[in-house]
Formats: structure tokens, C-alpha cells, sequence
């Protein structure tokens, strides 16, 4: 079959590679959603979790290909996670982190997987099923559920407290349920009445007393950052055997922004140096300095000490300083940067 070809990710194919962290204690090869279907036999969505560190790579190919519909999954590495975890030739990518995928780009749904970094959550149907579920017609999106997203919230204490009190079983270690009070400070900063608590600061509750839970509370001051799962969410990935991660979280409640930048090259260039540094979660990073007053970067909002995360929507993650300026000079005139501040990094990283 004729592959289409994705400029700047291989030759016929992008390649996208998974591989497994035993450390996260997946047990479950692959998870199935219960649907009733009008096709007799026809299979259900299978979700993945997948974990790898920054210096592995993934472990399976994503095709488009001519004369197929979907986003394939192909040339899947024998040994790999992708072959480990049960992820079958010929499948189709369905949703990624959450997201729903089937309608996008080819290359849209390569960026969103790399975007995701080091974890990702992905939906797969098998092909058979996939074809007969488009010749009856079927909307694919109504075969998964509608929010599979925990969420991060950062909450600052009011005069009256966070706006939350939690409740557990009697004697039970890190179960908490957040009763929250409407308009208080929780509420505002996004906490779903009658959430699980999951992770406390970037720490897991799992081991936590209620006493022990209450003196951390006391110990944050005046601001906390709760990662939280409704029960439908907590319901989804327990039932599953998957854990939850702050990795996999919607951040659109979260007061720290990652911030994207479109620079036009003027007479006198874009006006920023590239400068590689130490990372404040190890490792180094590409950091921008000396924004030069007036010109495109500033006017784009560039500033000092910004880390780049992406160039032209592709992460760089793992990548060495030539290797981000050959990124940002592969399009002459014009580039986008994904940027985030030195207090928002230190804010993530704090959170995992």
C-alpha cells in the first residue's frame, strides 16, 4: 500500500516509538471499554498507557496510508512495548491523552503523541471493527467516553481556608473524597465537587492517614495544588488497572501557561540567542536571552529566560543545541516556539 509522506519524520512513514516503565506498575497488557454494538462480533476501543524515560524511544509506527481510513498502527518492534503491551498490527489510533483523533491530520496526531512527552494514554479499535464501525456509519467518538482527563488545580487559600474538606473511610489509608464549598477557593480554581483526591504537591496521598493528610495541608501555607478525579474519571482508570498521573491531566485550570510564539523574520533576524543550560529537573534545556528590544521576538512576547518546549509544534525534548537551531532554521523565514517562563517550569516540575 502506498504510505503518505511526512515531511521531516522519515522517509515513507512517521515513526513514533513507545516504550514501557516497569516502575509504573502497569499490570494490564490492554483494557477494553463495554459497548453495545448493532454489528454482530464487532470489537470495542482498548486503551494503553504508556511510559517511557527521555533517553528511550517508542516502539510502533503510525501510518497513513492510501486506500485505508484511520491513522494505522504498523511495523511494530518485536520485543517492544507496543508488541509487550498488546497493541496489534493494523490497529486504529482513536484518541490520544483523552483527545479524539480520528478526524485529524496525520501530522497533527504525530505532534499531539510527541507533545505528550514521556507518558501517553491512547485508544485503539482493530481495524476490522474500524471499517465495519465506518460503512454502518457509526460516530467513533461515541464509543469512548466523553472525559477520561483528571485535573490539576491550584488553590490559594481565602481568610475562610482552601474551600474543601475531605472525608474518607474510617481507618483507610489515601482514600479522600473533597466535599467543596460553591465559590470558595477550590471551586474557583477548578476542583469538581465530590473529586478523589489522587496527589497532594506533586505527591501521591495513596499512603497518607486522614492526621497525616491534614498536617500536610497545614504544611503547604497559602497555596496547593491538588491533582483530582471526579468519580467517573477514577472509576475509568481503576476499573482498568491504569493509574493516574499528573503527566495525563488537563493543566487548563492551572494559573502557569506554557505560551506559544510566531516569529516573522525581519531585516535584522528574529533578535534572541539560544543558550544551552541546566534544567531545574535535571538534564539541560534550550533557554532564550538577550530578546532584542523591537524586534520580532519581543514583539512576539519573548522573554528572558524563557525555555523553549517545541519548535514548529514538534517537542524537543532529548534534543542538543545544533539540533534545535537546525529545528528553528528549517523554515527560513518564519518559526513557531512553544515557550514556558522560569516559574512556570518550576511550578511543573514541582508537580511532576
Amino acid at each position: 500500500a502506498a504510505m503518505k509522506q511526512t515531511e521531516g519524520l522519515g522517509d515513507k512513514t512517521s515513526i513514533i516509538k513507545f516504550e514501557f516503565n516497569p516502575k509504573d506498575g502497569i499490570d494490564n497488557p490492554a483494557l477494553t471499554l463495554t459497548e453495545d454494538t448493532d454489528a454482530e462480533g464487532m470489537g470495542e476501543p482498548r486503551f494503553y498507557l504508556l511510559s517511557k524515560d527521555s533517553t528511550e524511544t517508542f516502539g510502533f509506527c503510525l501510518h497513513e496510508e492510501l486506500g485505508c481510513r484511520g491513522h494505522i498502527i504498523r511495523q511494530i518492534e518485536l520485543g517492544g512495548v507496543a508488541q509487550r503491551r498488546g497493541l496489534q498490527d493494523g490497529d486504529r489510533l482513536l484518541q490520544v491523552n483523552g483527545h479524539f483523533v480520528d478526524h485529524m491530520d496525520h501530522l497533527r496526531v504525530v505532534q499531539r503523541i510527541k507533545a505528550s512527552g514521556n507518558q501517553v494514554l491512547l485508544a485503539v479499535l482493530d481495524g476490522d471493527s474500524y471499517e465495519a464501525a465506518k460503512s454502518l456509519g457509526r460516530d467513533l467518538s461515541q464509543m469512548l467516553p466523553p472525559d477520561i482527563r483528571p485535573r490539576l488545580c491550584h488553590v490559594t487559600r481565602d481568610k475562610s481556608g482552601f474551600g474543601f474538606t475531605v472525608s474518607g473511610p474510617e481507618g483507610t489509608k489515601g482514600t479522600f473524597q473533597l466535599s467543596v464549598r460553591q465559590d470558595g477557593p477550590a471551586d474557583r480554581a477548578g476542583v469538581p465537587a465530590g473529586s478523589w483526591l489522587l496527589e497532594l504537591n506533586g505527591d501521591s496521598v495513596r499512603s497518607y492517614s486522614h492526621t497525616q493528610l491534614t498536617r500536610k495541608l497545614k504544611q503547604s501555607g497559602n497555596k496547593v495544588t491538588l491533582l483530582v478525579a471526579s468519580s467517573a474519571v477514577e472509576e475509568f482508570y481503576r476499573l482498568r488497572g491504569l493509574r493516574v498521573m499528573a503527566a495525563l491531566a488537563d493543566p487548563a485550570w492551572l494559573p502557569f501557561k506554557a505560551r506559544e510564539l510566531h516569529l516573522v523574520k525581519g531585516p535584522a533576524g528574529y533578535g534572541f540567542l539560544l543558550k544551552e543550560d541546566d534544567c531545574i529537573s535535571g538534564g539541560t534545556g534550550q533557554f532564550l536571552w538577550d530578546v532584542d528590544e523591537g524586534l520580532p521576538a519581543e514583539q512576539a512576547g519573548m522573554k528572558d529566560g524563557d525555555r523553549v518546549l517545541a519548535v514548529n509544534g514538534e517537542s524537543i525534548e532529548g534534543l542538543d543545541h545544533e539540533q534545535t537551531v537546525l529545528r528553528i532554521r528549517a523554515h527560513e523565514e518564519r518559526v513557531t516556539l512553544l515557550v514556558i517562563d522560569p516559574a512556570g517550569d518550576e511550578f511543573y516540575h514541582s508537580v511532576g
